[in-house]
């Protein structure tokens, strides 16, 4: 499993009927959404000179016209439900051209390397 997977089956589960995608909404979007984005992936622990565990994190980008603060609060708590660390969580701006309120919630997990 890797961290797109992982975070598109929790949120799916946690933000009922909020559309999810990955890198960039490719149609339309409806009035409040989710994008996610890979940010980084890196060895962070060795044993004898030989990664175990692979780091990786992600940006849960949250979308709305309305109050980002419920969705907010939600995806949070689902995120560190599920054993991710919360690494960063800012409110971008207003996208004045869209009407869009833009939250980035950057979350990271370790896996281990798969033989």
């Amino acid at each position: 499993m890797n961290i797109l997977e992982e975070l598109t089956g929790v949120l799916s589960c946690a933000t009922d009927s909020v559309t999810l995608e990955t890198g960039k909404f490719s149609v339309k979007p409806p009035d409040e959404f989710i994008v996610l984005v890979p940010l980084s992936d890196s060895f962070g622990y060795h044993a004898d000179d030989t990664p175990h565990w692979n780091i990786e994190e992600a940006r849960v980008s949250i979308y709305t016209k309305g109050s980002y603060l419920a969705l907010k609060n939600k995806v949070v708590k689902a995120l560190i439900n599920a054993g991710f660390t919360i690494t960063d969580r800012r409110y971008i701006g207003l996208e004045t051209d869209t009407g869009y309120h833009h939250y980035a919630v950057d979350a990271e997990k370790n896996y281990e390397l798969e033989e």
